[in-house]
């Protein structure tokens, strides 16, 4: 059924400011404030009595607690910005009265020509008898009519209620489901919290775990650059050595040649002696020399493959097979019981040199 909005207003009932009728309302049970009313932390304005009632849906322990709830508060966000306000023991009664709103209040119902009403209380007339006012309720079809309607009218075999008694049954069901509302949202905000503070932790842990494993690959490539350093360096003492023998040999092997090179060309000179007594008194000596050079003749070789340094080999293929399994552990590792980047290093096996 749909009634009129055009409604008639009582009798001697003035248009109030609507401007400031907004400001009244609170935000709860939707009416003008009933004093008492409090004033929250963050500036908005409550009944008392709604106050409590959202403060008792968000804490429906508080009141079972005995003795503890002297010394124990409570907390509920409020319902305009979703403030989280921190109540000591004293509850609901610990919040400040707000009594500058309650006397603008009271100046406001003295300045109209009767108590300012809700919209919700102006009175609506039935569609079927435009005299009759909507003053019951059809429980049997869930709809709001009037008293001939339910004496002559399609709700004649209905069972009714007064406007009234439903209009606060249900009112006040719906204030214990906005009340249930609230304290489900915060316990939402409460896991969006906690998740949140999850999220800011992961990426922590991500960083630093980032650092942790750049720092002992670090640790990995010191270790092999100084291997490296130190085979390389191992290399060259060999090869250096075989060349210094080399020209040691080629050096005394040169001279040797150059000493009969000399022998040579002194017994050539000799043969070319005119005189054979000089020739037979020079013959001796030089006799004696190239026997000499003869019998040094022995050239000293390198050994068969003293080239060689094949030896200089390592297998790298298993240590190369590890660094590519390197994996991170199945279990965590404890921060405690971690070990140190030098700890770890000193028990890694170095290559051997074949």
């Amino acid at each position: 059924m749909n009634f009129p909005l055009g409604r008639k207003l009582l009798p001697g009932e003035t248009g109030p400011n609507e401007s400031l009728e907004k400001q009244l309302i609170c935000p709860i049970c939707l009416e003008m404030f009933t004093k008492p009313v409090v004033i929250l932390p963050c500036q908005h304005n409550l009944c008392r009595k709604c106050a409590n009632d959202v403060f008792q849906a968000s804490n429906p322990l508080w009141q079972s607690r005995g003795s503890a709830a002297v010394s124990a508060g409570g907390r509920f966000r409020c319902p305009s910005c979703r403030h989280e306000v921190v109540l000591d023991r004293h509850g609901i009664f610990g919040l400040q009265r707000n009594l500058l709103v309650e006397n603008i209040i009271d100046i406001y119902k003295q300045e109209s020509a009767t108590p300012v009403r809700p919209k919700s209380e102006l009175q609506v007339m039935c569609e079927e008898h435009e005299d009759e006012k909507i003053n019951i309720y059809c429980l049997s079809c869930e709809t709001p009519t009037c008293s001939m309607c339910k004496v002559f009218g399609p709700h004649r075999d209905c069972e009714v209620a007064p406007l009234q008694v439903v209009y606060d049954r249900q009112k006040t069901e719906l204030g214990d489901r906005i009340a249930m509302l609230v304290a489900g949202n915060d316990r939402i905000q409460a896991v969006i919290t906690q998740l949140e503070g999850t999220g800011r932790t992961i990426a922590e842990n991500g960083r630093r775990q980032k650092e942790q494993l750049c720092a002992r690959f670090d640790v990995l490539f010191d270790v092999l650059e100084q291997r490296k350093k130190e085979l390389v360096e191992c290399v060259s003492r060999e090869q250096d050595s075989k060349l210094g023998r080399v020209r040691t040999l080629i050096r005394h092997h040169g001279d040797h040649l150059e000493s009969t090179a000399k022998l040579v060309e002194a017994a050539i000179q000799s043969m070319e002696e005119p005189q054979m007594a000089v020739f037979l008194q020079n013959a001796k000596e030089l006799f004696k020399k190239i026997t000499d050079a003869a019998l040094g003749s022995d050239v000293e070789q390198t050994e068969p493959g003293y080239e060689s340094m094949a030896r200089f080999v390592i297998d790298a293929d298993p240590i190369v097979s590890v660094l590519r399994a390197i994996n991170f552990q199945t279990a965590p590792v404890d921060e405690e019981g971690e070990e140190s980047l030098e700890d770890q290093t000193g028990r890694e096996k170095e290559p051997r040199v074949q």
